[in-house]
């Protein structure tokens, strides 16, 4: 399991590269990989955003992501993960999030990247504040809508 929490923009397919490289031990094992990239909408309830400032409460947020991957862990039976997760400035086209499930069968891929994803954006502490077209900012009060893992 890696965990990272990035100020700095990353490239998710470099990330992934990088990862498996490091992982090399369950080259053999790994029969499927799930990815899920989230990157930054230029639009959210209805109004045009420029940008998103991201803020995190650390050690705290690092130990509920931790947490939510060792459920995972725990229901399906999964080989490895890598969660990268940006911070601070953020603009319309930025990778914001990215998940990356190992295991040996697809299903088993499928479902624990989902799980993974959704309860991060239901359960992790990030708090996200937009800059909208209009000069206004506000803070974004629901991160998922409609899904419980």
């Amino acid at each position: 399991m890696i965990i990272k929490l990035s100020a700095e923009a990353f490239e998710p397919f470099e990330e992934v590269k990088r990862f498996q490289k490091q992982q090399a031990e369950f080259a053999g094992a790994v029969g499927a990989t799930s990815i899920f990239i989230g990157t930054m909408r230029d639009f959210n309830d209805g109004d045009s955003v420029v940008s998103m400032s991201l803020e995190y409460y650390p050690g705290m947020t690092e130990r509920q992501l931790e947490m939510i991957v060792t459920e995972a862990l725990e229901r399906w039976v999964v080989l490895n993960v890598l969660v990268v997760h940006r911070v601070g400035d953020i603009s319309p086209g930025d990778p914001i999030v990215l998940v990356v499930v190992e295991t040996s069968h697809r299903g088993d891929a499928f479902d624990a990247c989902r799980f993974i994803m959704e309860a991060l954006k239901s359960k992790a502490p990030f708090w996200k504040k937009e800059q909208l077209a209009s000069q206004q900012s506000r803070w974004v009060e629901n991160n998922s809508k409609g899904y419980a893992p």
